[in-house]
């Protein structure tokens, strides 16, 4: 099965298009010109010096050393995967690095960090995530390669009104793209404002995609392949619940990776899109095929009561395609209530007459 790949060649040719267009952009100043760095120089460096509404533009190279970003308005824009951010040998360079991320974008409840741009880059081999942000507010993730990092690849919580539009997220410990409430604190789900995940490639990771305590997420036109999971919708018992989103148009394939269980969740193979204790989803018009394992999870379309028993209710799961997916193509437990099932094309289901 072949992915939508980004060419380098059109990588380098937004560049251009991206500065441009930076000047239009609602509450971004622009700057007089970008700021250069050349491989030998520091990205956190040029960072330091910038001003709300500059863009530091990376030249092809590799960069090692974390960069961490406190202030609004800025842009980070690279050479696609010719411009690679990777761990510096001590790692203690800033408090990025020694929480073991590649690129922070952090605000603050109080003042969340408002359009921040990462654009045309690679970040590669960091122990924990490869982008991690906290507190933001129009953040856009567009055309990042996160490959190889510990945990997440692009990983984001207490967020609104994001896009991750064109990204790559290989080869990663945990998810390709993590999108959370909080990562350490337990609480109601977050209304995101309509945060968009699409057009990404997520593929060799744990799960390609995680949406953990969150509502009001459009997910659209991704490839997600080759994962030990595939899309994960995850809620509890907390109020208000997770879901009110929508996860449509996206293929989901062959996501049979074998991954062992850990501390929350048995082992995962072969599962297509889970929903686990949540509610109002609408699963519509994706691609879901030969997702195929014996985790209790396994299958296309997956409604799985939550590890702490909240069921999913008044979700939608209609005009699918869910072809040679097992043990099941579309499958809900028992403790599942008040979800529509229809329109799909599919063979299996459990219970029948779920097709």
């Amino acid at each position: 099965m072949t992915l939508r790949r980004t060419p380098a060649a059109a990588a380098v040719a937004a560049t251009a298009a991206v500065v441009v267009g930076l000047c239009s952009a609602p509450g971004v100043e622009a700057a007089d010109a970008p700021l250069l760095v050349r491989p030998g120089e520091s990205i956190q460096a040029a960072v330091d010096r910038a001003k709300p509404g500059d863009v530091i533009e990376i030249a092809p190279g590799t960069y090692p050393g974390s960069v961490s970003i406190t202030k609004p308005r800025l842009t980070l824009l690279g050479a696609g995967r010719e411009t690679v951010i990777t761990p510096s040998e001590k790692g203690t360079e800033n408090a990025c690095a020694a929480a073991g991320h590649g690129i922070c974008v952090t605000g603050t409840e109080q003042s969340p960090l408002t359009y921040v741009r990462l654009r045309s880059l690679t970040v590669s081999g960091f122990r924990k995530n490869g982008v991690d942000a906290t507190w933001t507010d129009r953040m856009e993730v567009n055309r990042v390669t996160a490959r190889a990092n510990g945990q997440q690849g692009i990983s984001q919580q207490r967020s609104v009104r994001a896009v991750f539009r064109d990204n790559v997220a290989e080869n990663n410990g945990e998810s390709g793209i993590f999108l959370a409430n909080a990562v350490d604190a337990e609480g109601g789900a977050l209304d995101t404002k309509h945060t968009l995940i699409a057009d990404n490639e997520l593929s060799g990771n744990r799960i390609g995609l995680v949406l953990r305590r969150v509502r009001t997420v459009d997910v659209e036109y991704n490839d997600i392949t080759a994962n030990c999971g595939g899309v994960f919708v995850v809620g509890d018992e907390g109020v208000p619940r997770a879901g009110s989103l929508t996860v449509s148009r996206n293929l989901v394939a062959a996501n049979n990776k074998f991954c062992p269980a850990n501390a929350r969740l048995p082992f995962i193979q072969g599962a297509g899109i889970v929903l686990t204790g949540a509610e109002k989803t609408q699963v519509t018009h994706n691609r879901v095929v030969e997702n195929i394992g014996t985790s209790p999870m396994s299958g296309g379309i997956v409604l799985f009561r939550s590890v702490v028993g909240a069921p999913n209710t008044g979700n939608s799961v209609r005009d699918n395609t869910a072809m040679g997916n097992s043990p099941a193509d579309l499958s809900a437990d028992d403790q599942s209530k008040d979800n529509v099932f229809s329109g799909s094309t599919c063979r299996v289901s459990q219970p029948k007459g779920l097709c």
